[in-house]
């Protein structure tokens, strides 16, 4: 067995825990009104969100009018440019009708930019539900995901050959060599398709040296694992773990070699002082130093019965130096505005959504364009949209651009939830076109450019917080509860299922 860590390390040093400052906005854009984040109830109402927010972005395309946990891009053998993408945040909750075309995985051939064409979609048992699982490997030109939900489900593992006709991927296999599903990760060569169930507390690898007849390398229940990534030498895996909570980096080296259940040591463990909910944390390196950009979803507390906290810990994100990756540690924070307790103890509670804990001002994917030298990392902050960071200066980033998509009161409903964004997606770039592809759970795939001011040399300004108390009207608990979410909340209590969305600690052993 594993050696396990019983302490894992905390984040030490003066790290500056504000809103992230912003450069100012170019003469194109429509920003914000009001804190860094922020979409408030008023102009919803009154029909300015319907315009959208920009700063330093352009719309360049969009399609569809739902999205869900990830986008991908691919070029293939024959130079088709395809985008792909999972169109539901929680199957079939949120389906609009049975119709074919409006479920499973995306396809859009991408020849044309500005106008997105829907070529096919996908409807394997894990394309139909893949929750956040969806993977594309470039090396390899395969897309795979396991079958997901918020707890876990059975763990099909569908993959798919993209590398001849990206705009008609070919189905390789489907199976359930993933035991339970909700999460994944490929290793850098396309041979390794790892799954974590979360609340079914197991991470699997898969080999798929024939991704038409894979196998079962290796099985745990150690981990609270959530999303997960792989070093570009194959022999780390950085797990976002619940049960810390925090960041577990594994010596997966014995799978990378294809060993049937090989031993997997802990390298070491990681925690900060805002942590919520570990999401994911993506490798890249700056000149040659190896680095993790993480993300925490929601805020500390969510799928609890205690409701509404200002002063709960929202994650949002950071910058981890892995240069000693048995010594990890943070170097900076990416947050908004919007995410400190100050702002959500003020009238941003009425905001829409500001309360629910499934959407709210929290992060919840980051993504970045290179895993070499990247200029900035992109994050989809639920309500608050794409937000995009400049992490030059890794001790000091600042927000570059930003583009929250035009919302109004009248978005489709999803467990009860009205109104604002639902921006949930790691992101894809086209970095020749300075382009960040990403969905919208209301509003669907958008192609968003960075425009010049993005990039230029204005001095990043600190947005300010007020701090006025409210109290929240009409709340169960604290918690402002739609018909919807009260019944999602009640199956969930009825299944037991609201402690896993809970992501309580376990005992290691």
């Amino acid at each position: 067995m594993a050696l396990l860590l019983t302490t894992p390390a905390h984040a030490t040093g003066t790290i500056y825990n504000g809103p992230t400052p912003q450069l100012p906005c170019d003469s194109q854009s429509l920003p914000e009104t009001g804190i860094q984040g922020r979409v408030p109830k008023a102009e919803v109402d009154n029909g300015r969100s319907a315009r959208g927010y920009t700063c330093n972005t352009a719309l360049v395309g969009q399609q569809g009018n739902s999205g869900g946990f990830r986008v991908e891009r691919y070029i293939d053998a024959a130079g088709h440019e395809c985008a792909f993408y999972d169109s539901t945040l929680l199957f079939p909750t949120n389906l609009k009708n049975g119709a074919s075309s409006e479920i499973g995985v995306y396809v859009l051939d991408m020849t044309d930019h500005a106008h997105p064409a829907f070529t096919a979609n996908l409807t394997t048992p894990a394309m139909l539900s893949p929750h956040e699982s969806l993977r594309l490997n470039q090396k390899r030109g395969l897309l795979a995901a396991d079958m997901g939900y918020p707890t876990f489900n059975p763990g099909f593992v569908d993959v798919y050959d993209v590398s001849k006709d990206c705009r008609h991927p070919v189905l390789d296999s489907s199976t359930p060599l993933g035991i339970l599903g909700h999460e994944s990760a490929f290793s850098p060569d396309g041979t390794v398709f790892y799954v974590s169930s979360t609340g079914g507390h197991t991470v699997a690898a898969v080999d798929l040296t024939n991704p038409q007849v894979p196998n079962l390398l290796w099985l745990t229940t150690n981990y609270d694992a959530h999303g997960m990534s792989v070093s570009d030498n194959g022999n780390r895996l950085y797990i976002a773990d619940l049960g810390l909570p925090g960041l577990t980096i594994l010596d997966v080296s014995g799978i990378n070699a294809h060993q049937l259940n090989p031993t997997v040591p802990v390298v070491s463990q990681l925690t900060w002082p805002e942590v919520s909910i570990p999401q994911n944390a993506i490798p890249f390196s700056e000149k040659g130093h190896p680095y993790l950009a993480e993300v925490d979803e929601y805020s500390k507390g969510t799928g609890q019965s205690s409701g509404y906290d200002p002063n709960a810990s929202v994650g949002a994100a950071r910058i981890i130096d892995i240069g000693d990756d048995t010594h990890p540690s943070v170097v900076s924070n990416m947050r908004l505005a919007v995410n400190q307790a100050a702002a959500r103890a003020t009238d941003q509670q009425n905001d829409y959504g500001a309360t629910s804990p499934v959407q709210g001002y929290a992060g919840h994917y980051c993504n970045v364009p290179t895993e070499v030298d990247p200029k900035y990392v992109a994050c989809s902050f639920i309500m608050s949209g794409l937000r995009v960071f400049n992490i030059e200066n890794l001790t000091r980033p600042y927000e570059m651009a930003y583009f929250n998509a035009p919302s109004t009161a009248a978005s489709p409903a999803y467990l009860g939830i009205n109104g604002g964004n639902f921006a949930m997606s790691a992101p894809a770039f086209d970095t020749s076109r300075n382009e960040i592809w990403y969905s919208d759970g209301f509003w669907g795939f958008y192609v968003v450019k960075l425009t010049d001011g993005a990039f230029s040399h204005g001095t990043p300004r600190t947005s300010k917080v007020a701090a006025a108390t409210i109290s929240l009207p009409n709340t169960t608990g604290g918690l402002p509860l739609a018909p919807g979410l009260l019944v999602l909340v009640a199956a969930l209590v009825a299944g037991g299922g609201l402690s896993l969305l809970g992501w309580r600690r376990r005992s290691r052993v």
